[in-house]
């Protein structure tokens, strides 16, 4: 057991849709059981570990690869809980509530990991120790999240004219003659100096800014999937020999 939880460190971790979450940093033992539960996952540079469940995750020996059952944005929004290399009974259940997982359920935690292929009878063959390992780079990518900008909202003043044209009324005098047709029903006035006046009215205008609510801003952030092209250089080792008939040998 011990050699297949230390073949786990270093594994690349993958979620089902084949997407990289990151390598196994850490194994976590439950104490009850002795079963692998959990693994520290190393994301990407100035992120913290992430803990992943072991619940139906399946490790591949000879690839050195382990599929979880999680997706990778799930991963990447867990929350991490670990202090001291232990995980504390309360920050599992957060971990369990993460992750969607009832503990209760049987079998939560079952974990597959595949047996190392037994050495075929060539592969068993004694070779004598004048060999040699040939190696080769391979891109290891990975993503990690930047700050790429800052966007906000904010209210300003601008002041304009309005020219708006407003009804009004006003009072004018006119006069009115009206001939007097029976002398007799007027009571006589003396010859003299006599006025009238009338109040007269018109609209004054009054402008008044008045403030009224006509929408709300809001600034709502999406994430959307994009891809990159990456171009890097590799290097690897080509082997030539001498005084051997076998072309495969030769360099590859």
């Amino acid at each position: 057991m011990t050699d297949m939880l230390d073949a786990l460190i270093g594994s690349a971790v993958y979620d089902p849709g084949g997407d990289k979450i990151g390598k196994v940093k850490r194994v976590y033992i439950d104490n009850d059981s002795g079963s692998p539960t959990w693994v520290a996952v190393s994301t990407g540079l100035f992120r913290d570990d992430a803990l992943v469940p072991l619940a139906g995750a399946q490790h591949q020996w000879d690839a050195g690869a382990l599929q979880v059952q999680v997706k990778k944005d799930v991963v990447k929004t867990a929350p991490n809980l670990a202090q001291n290399g232990m995980i504390s009974p309360e920050a599992e259940l957060e971990l369990f509530d993460h992750y969607d997982i009832d503990p209760n359920r049987s079998g939560w935690n079952t974990f597959e990991m595949q047996p190392r292929r037994a050495a075929s009878p060539a592969q068993g063959r004694q070779r004598p120790g004048n060999g040699m390992v040939r190696p080769e780079e391979r891109l290891d990518l990975g993503t990690e999240q930047e700050i790429a900008g800052r966007a906000r909202v904010r209210r300003y003043i601008e002041t304009e004219e309005q020219t708006v044209e407003v009804p009004t009324s006003r009072e004018e005098v006119q006069v009115d003659r009206e001939p007097i047709t029976d002398p007799y029903t007027i009571r006589p006035y003396d010859i003299g100096e006599q006025g009238a006046e009338v109040t007269l009215h018109h609209d004054q205008m009054m402008v008044n800014n008045e403030s009224r609510r006509v929408e709300r801003v809001c600034l709502d952030v999406d994430e959307v999937e994009d891809s990159r092209i990456v171009s890097g250089a590799v290097r690897e080792e080509l082997i030539d020999t001498e005084g051997v008939d076998d072309p495969d040998c030769r360099r590859r």
